[in-house]
């Protein structure tokens, strides 16, 4: 790992707390201070994952940037509180995590037993409707939207599962940890936009935490996939 990927893993650990607890504040100036510091989150986890010598060689690196890209897009996007936005965020989102998928899925293991990614998809299936009936009853436009994204980002959770030998355990582990902290950090999202009714502030917060979490272990698996094979 260069100097410089290491550098841009502090400023990002150090965006991402900054961030994490402007949006835990219930007032309103310090969250539009995260106009700031949010926009940035994603660009500096991108270049340093670039910047790691591992990522070059790593089967992962042109989707793992293409998740990244798309993921701005969708933090760009929820700064806003409109519907549209939340759409648009949602919709981001849901490309990047196709194009986690996509790399996922092409270093799978054929023999992998499913036995992982229908225990994703029975997570799924008990706790993704309430969350999509509550977002019906309060937005119905965005309920479709929702439903689609849920499922694609439980699809990453479910191809980190069945990830192949052909890359090294450190990398399955810190990619599967990625992927299930993502479905935490949306769940936790679904719960205070959708079903709470008056969520508390830190709530925001407990959201970001997890999701800048998620990222970062996507991107260092992706990394270590990457790396040099033990002799």
């Amino acid at each position: 790992m260069t100097r410089a990927s290491t550098v841009l893993k502090l400023v990002y650990a150090a965006l991402a707390t900054v961030d994490t607890t402007l949006s835990a504040s219930s007032e309103p100036s310090r969250h539009h201070a995260r106009r700031f510091t949010k926009p940035l989150l994603l660009p500096t986890l991108a270049a340093s994952f670039a910047a790691d010598p591992r990522s070059r060689r790593s089967p992962l690196r042109a989707t793992t940037l293409a998740g990244q890209a798309a993921g701005w897009v969708g933090d760009v996007a929820l700064l806003r509180d409109e519907p549209k936005d939340f759409a648009l965020g949602a919709t981001a989102f849901a490309t990047g995590h196709a194009a986690y998928i996509s790399g996922l899925l092409a270093q799978r293991d054929p023999d992998a037993s499913l036995a992982k990614p229908a225990a994703v998809g029975a997570a799924w299936a008990v706790g993704a409707p309430r969350t999509l009936l509550a977002a019906y009853r309060t937005a119905p436009a965005l309920a479709p939207v929702l439903a689609v994204y849920s499922a694609i980002l439980s699809g990453t959770a479910a191809s980190a599962a069945v990830l192949g030998p052909q890359i090294p355990a450190g990398a399955r582990r810190a990619t599967l940890a990625g992927a299930g902290l993502f479905l935490v950090s949306d769940s936790i999202l679904g719960l205070r936009k959708f079903v709470l009714a008056d969520p508390p502030a830190w709530l925001e917060g407990a959201v970001m935490a997890t999701y800048c979490g998620a990222q970062f272990l996507l991107a260092e698996g992706a990394a270590r996939a990457g790396a040099p094979a033990a002799p």
